[in-house]
């Protein structure tokens, strides 16, 4: 089996990836259960089974919620200054990694739910998301401007979607092993808990960045 970095993997697999706003038109079987609304705020702290949802991909759910929960709560009130701000010429900005945050879930929408293979993205994806996947010199010149707003739609429109599929499957689909992914046999559980990993990876570079900012030191 071959290997492969994963870091490495993770960045050139990221620049096929994003979830957007409106774009989206959820298909396909019904709901095995009804979708439920994002948990509520004093439900965050219980990790575990959610209604609406089979035992293991609600709990799945219950820690992708309470990480963006935590998210959220660092960029909340910042000025379209903030977002664009950018430390050094290595260092993305705080709206580049929010909307990157959407790009690494879309990238795992597609592969988990649509089944696609590597490189098979529709081409609106990577026409639209595929700056933000792959951050860097393009990502510093082209994200900017936006208000917190824009970078929040782009997350919840993601997430939405996310759930929603979520709702159609079951503790078996969750389960189920992948024996080709780069980095050796992996279960969609796995690719899942993945998507909530990376979110708290960039959580502490937004904590590093925020307290890094301008405005924080008036």
């Amino acid at each position: 089996m071959k290997t492969l970095n994963r870091r490495k993997f993770i960045k050139q697999s990221s620049l096929f990836t994003v979830g957007a706003g409106s774009m989206f038109t959820l298909t396909g079987a019904t709901p095995i259960h009804p979708v439920p609304a994002m948990t509520a705020k004093d439900d965050l702290n219980i990790i575990g089974p959610k209604e609406g949802f089979s035992p293991h991909i609600g709990t799945l759910v219950s820690m992708l919620n309470w990480m963006r929960y935590v998210i959220l709560i660092l960029v909340k009130r910042m000025s379209v200054e903030d977002l664009d701000y950018i430390y050094d010429d290595d260092s993305n900005s705080i709206g580049a990694m929010l909307l990157h945050l959407a790009a690494t879930e879309r990238f795992y929408q597609l592969h988990t739910f649509e089944g696609r293979t590597w490189g098979d993205w529709p081409e609106e994806d990577m026409e639209k998301w595929s700056v933000a996947s792959g951050l860097g010199d393009e990502a510093r010149k082209t994200i900017k401007g936006h208000d917190l707003d824009f970078y929040l739609d782009a997350l919840k429109t993601v997430r939405e979607h996310s759930l929603a599929e979520f709702a159609k499957r079951d503790d078996e689909w969750l389960m189920k092993v992948d024996e080709d992914w780069p980095w050796g046999p992996t279960n969609n559980y796995c690719k899942w808990f993945h998507v909530c990993e990376h979110e708290s990876n960039h959580n502490g570079q937004v904590k590093w960045l925020r307290s890094r900012l301008p405005s924080s030191k008036k």
